[in-house]
């Protein structure tokens, strides 16, 4: 008998849970996907727009993993600034880019992804890895994108998805609701945090579902590339350059 999906989890208080977790948060990530979270950021920043000076936006930024990728890998990128909800996870963050020497050029600012209080077209790029899904308002969180996107600016987003290969999803799944729980609990020492993400990747919209989303917030050009046999999908949007002064 098929194993039911769990109901989607509340978003309420996820900053909290973060914040507990914080401390070994990127051991877990690479322990956790074997590495394979690396090769994703990296696909991700292979996709920021070209152009000189860009400003980038990081949201639900976390230990500025993402920012990090980008300076080694996208010379063009100018300053940036990342914003999560976790203090705790921006207080390692901090601590990460003073260490390489990377806190003047990015700045960390706690936030919330559905109301940014940034002025619009602020940013040449926007970026999202593994957070989109703990917005509260997931459509609220991408109009805001889009608001503070230049015209011609590109949204990134990468997110946990579902394989379509039936064998494939069956083990996958088996991994997720499981192996990885139980193993995030044993290092994290929080037991409902891996519970959380497992709920949340199974109830959280993808693929052409997630793209229909961004159409509707106003994205131009919205593309989903699956990941690692769709275990992760990749979304970009552009916000139009049409009807822009």
């Amino acid at each position: 008998m098929p194993q039911k999906t769990p109901d989607s989890p509340s978003r309420m208080q996820a900053f909290k849970m973060f914040d507990r977790i914080a401390h070994r948060y990127d051991l877990l990530n690479r322990l956790l996907s074997g590495g394979t979270d690396v090769r994703w950021r990296k696909t991700m920043n292979r996709r920021i727009p070209n152009g000189k000076d860009l400003r980038v936006l990081d949201l639900a930024t976390g230990t500025a993993d993402v920012l990090i990728a980008m300076e080694r890998a996208c010379k063009n990128v100018a300053s940036g600034v990342g914003l999560d909800m976790s203090g705790g996870m921006l207080k390692y963050g901090q601590q990460k880019l003073v260490a390489l020497g990377l806190d003047q050029k990015f700045r960390l600012v706690r936030g919330d992804a559905t109301c940014l209080g940034l002025g619009e077209k602020q940013f040449d790029a926007v970026t999202i890895s593994f957070g989109i899904r703990n917005v509260l308002d997931v459509n609220q969180g991408l109009e805001e994108m889009h608001r503070i996107l230049k015209p011609g600016g590109r949204a990134l987003i990468l997110e946990f998805s579902l394989p379509a290969n039936r064998p494939f999803r069956a083990a996958y799944l088996f991994y997720f609701r499981h192996v990885l729980p139980r193993l995030g609990a044993l290092i994290s020492g929080d037991s409902y945090a891996y519970r959380y993400l497992n709920e949340t990747v199974e109830t959280f919209p993808y693929g052409e579902d997630f793209c229909q989303l961004m159409r509707n917030a106003g994205f131009e050009d919205v593309t989903a590339t699956p990941l690692t046999f769709g275990i992760a999908s990749l979304y970009q949007g552009e916000r139009s350059l049409k009807g822009e002064g």
